[in-house]
């Protein structure tokens, strides 16, 4: 598959609605999973919160905090055309340690250099800090991704809502900021 042409964009405020819907659709698209009892009607439950007015409510508060304090907070988004919804995300935060997550792009996006320009992205942002993530288990082409990225699977788990098993993965620091 070729490369697709990109827009990346530091989403605002006013992209909170189509960020909850973006992560809300990659839920439904990435995690169904029937031999864990994990179906569209179990995603909703569990995300569909995402898309509704407190959701994206929460979302603004946090697109505020990346504008307030951009070394703490990041987010980054991704269009597959100049005026198109958005394809793709990634986000973190930078506590006590740095953390990557939300990540996600929609299936046509997948595959085609999309992730690695915004991973990109989010490790500059990071620095030489350490980084820690949690990726769905079963969801074995995250699990890849994050790999060639230079993260590694710390053998630490937990189990998500009772069905969704995670795994912690973490990149070591030492880059350059």
């Amino acid at each position: 598959m070729g490369r697709m042409p990109t827009f990346n964009v530091t989403p605002g405020v006013a992209d909170a609605a189509e960020l909850g819907r973006l992560l809300l659709t990659a839920w439904l698209e990435t995690y169904p999973n029937p031999d864990a009892g994990i179906d569209e009607a179990w995603i909703r439950a569990a995300q569909g919160h995402q898309a509704t007015e407190q959701g994206i409510e929460r979302w603004r508060a946090f697109l505020a905090d990346v504008e307030r304090a951009p070394g703490d907070h990041f987010c980054r988004a991704v269009r597959g055309a100049p005026d198109g919804p958005l394809i793709g995300m990634v986000c973190g935060l930078r506590a006590e340690e740095v953390s990557l997550g939300p990540m996600y792009l929609l299936g046509p996006a997948q595959g085609r250099g999309v992730g690695s320009a915004l991973m990109a992205e989010f490790l500059a942002w990071a620095g030489p800090d350490p980084i820690a993530l949690w990726v769905t288990e079963h969801n074995q082409a995250a699990v890849r991704f994050y790999a060639r990225h230079g993260f590694a699977a710390t053998g630490e788990r937990q189990v998500w809502k009772e069905r969704l098993p995670n795994l912690r993965m973490v990149r070591p620091g030492g880059g350059v900021r």
